[in-house]
């Protein structure tokens, strides 16, 4: 089979590699769509997540199948596999977890103390097919398509913060990064019944997304005061803020634009420490929360899709076929502000 191969910091490769063979426990899917997300641009670009030493669930190690977020169709089927048949269309939940240790048994496997991801620490999605742990696999009902089903795990990613927040029916939210998370937190949030959004970024390509995504307001860093705006508009500020950029000037603003009593949730990795002051925090007695990916959140995701309550497709900006994977998709994604995800063709 064709496979993007990572191999380290800006050396990724489309070669033929043999189909794994498909043992008790394990299907194979023939991949269908895979989207790139803003880990694979940091991996890639960075060479941050890449090791030489094997994981030790999978006992893999670069070079690797990059890609994380994928869907595709059974194309066999392993002996005790009793979840998918022949067939079925599914989203793959690409978190690799011992299901042992103190946190797996209490739910909370992306706390696992072995914690991994396929597409990072075993072998993903930018590939033709995919051999996989079965209890990996979820089925998707007739109207979710394949390519809704590769947005699944960043809407997992944005459903979860929602979630973890506690926002509730008519409050208002701030989302600080326009790109795909925060695109799909803003989706998130008004399924879960926000009044009011504030969507900021520094792109005026990704604030038109935000605004034909149904944003309230769409506010720009470069030329606007952030803060003053949502003030302006709240009076107090808002209810919860979303922290999607990543960057210490985003995460000042978070913290400030909350009311008293307020619930900043950070989804964004950073590439750097950084400071701020927690005053401004202890002040307003405001809650801090860090979001680290989603447990159990894919079942609810693909019903938010199936219900027409989550229009996930809408973040498609462009589909690429897998041999144009680096130049019309890793290198465009921190060139065109315009795009946002882009999905890869495999089938």
């Amino acid at each position: 089979m064709k496979a993007g191969l990572i191999y380290g910091k800006k050396d990724l490769r489309i070669e033929e590699m043999e189909v794994p063979k498909v043992t008790s426990g394990k299907v194979k899917i023939q991949i269908a769509h895979a989207g790139i997300c803003g880990s694979d641009l940091h991996i890639y670009h960075e060479g941050v997540m890449l090791t030489d030493e094997a994981h030790p669930l999978t006992q893999k190690k670069p070079p690797i199948v990059l890609g994380h977020e994928f869907s595709g169709t059974v194309v066999e089927v392993g002996e005790g596999v009793q979840n998918v048949s022949l067939g079925d269309q599914v989203a793959v939940e690409p978190f690799v977890y011992c299901g042992i240790c103190e946190f797996c048994k209490k739910g909370n496997y992306n706390y696992c103390e072995q914690f991994g991801c396929l597409g990072v620490n075993g072998d993903g999605g930018f590939a033709e097919f995919c051999v996989t742990d079965a209890h990996l696999l979820h089925k998707l009902p007739k109207n979710v398509t394949l390519r809704e089903g590769a947005i699944i795990e960043p809407a997992a990613v944005a459903v979860h913060a929602v979630r973890q927040s506690g926002l509730k029916i008519g409050e208002t939210a701030a989302i600080f990064g326009a790109g795909p998370i925060g695109l799909l937190t803003l989706l998130a949030a008004k399924a879960a019944g926000v009044s009011e959004t504030f969507v900021i970024d520094i792109s005026q390509e990704r604030l038109n997304k935000a605004k034909e995504l149904g944003a309230t307001y769409t506010i720009n860093g470069m030329n606007e005061d952030v803060i003053q705006k949502i003030i302006s508009v709240t009076q107090k500020g808002v209810d919860v803020a979303f922290e999607a950029a990543g960057v210490e000037k985003t995460f000042s603003q978070a913290i400030t634009s909350v009311k008293s009593g307020g619930t900043i949730s950070v989804i964004a990795i950073y590439e750097h420490e950084i400071s701020f002051n927690p005053n401004i925090l202890f002040e307003k007695e405001a809650k801090l929360y860090f979001s680290r990916g989603y447990a159990n959140e894919f079942p609810e995701v693909i019903q938010l899709i199936a219900k027409g309550l989550m229009d996930v497709k809408q973040v498609i900006t462009k589909e690429i076929d897998l041999e144009h994977l680096v130049q019309d998709g890793l290198e465009l994604l921190v060139k065109d502000k315009s795009q946002s995800k882009i999905l890869v063709q495999l089938s």
